[in-house]
């Protein structure tokens, strides 16, 4: 049995995983989308390198989780496929996972973005 893969092989199934989350999950998409505006819109003001480090931070934090919870939905959904109060709470869990980081990301972004939007607005 053959173990030792070469770390392109290692790349290319990495990819492969991106590339099935950004395909099949909406909210994925969707996360995408805002993490690019956000970085736009950062990229309009003068951030410090520290405020680039926790933008970008808070964006992974939200793809990672909902990459996990992809995992955990299939995962679940491989090893319950009938309906299964266990199997519910685990994906209610980890669904809970994915909107907490999302709301802690809003929360960074207004506490970075908010005050240099509002100086260019007038507030």
């Amino acid at each position: 049995m053959k173990h030792s893969r070469n770390i392109f092989d290692s790349f290319r199934f990495a990819f492969a995983g991106l590339g099935y989350v950004l395909r099949t999950q909406r909210n994925m998409r969707i996360h995408i989308i805002i993490a690019v505006a956000v970085i736009g819109l950062g990229l309009g003001f003068d951030l410090s390198l520290t405020q680039w480090a926790t933008l970008i931070l808070a964006i992974g934090f939200v793809l990672v989780g909902e990459m996990l919870n992809t995992v955990v939905e299939k995962l679940v959904d491989l090893v319950s496929p009938e309906f299964h109060p266990l199997a519910k709470v685990v994906k209610d869990v980890t669904a809970g996972v994915v909107l907490l980081t999302a709301i802690v990301s809003v929360v960074v972004g207004m506490l970075i973005l908010g005050p240099p939007l509002c100086s260019r607005v007038g507030w």
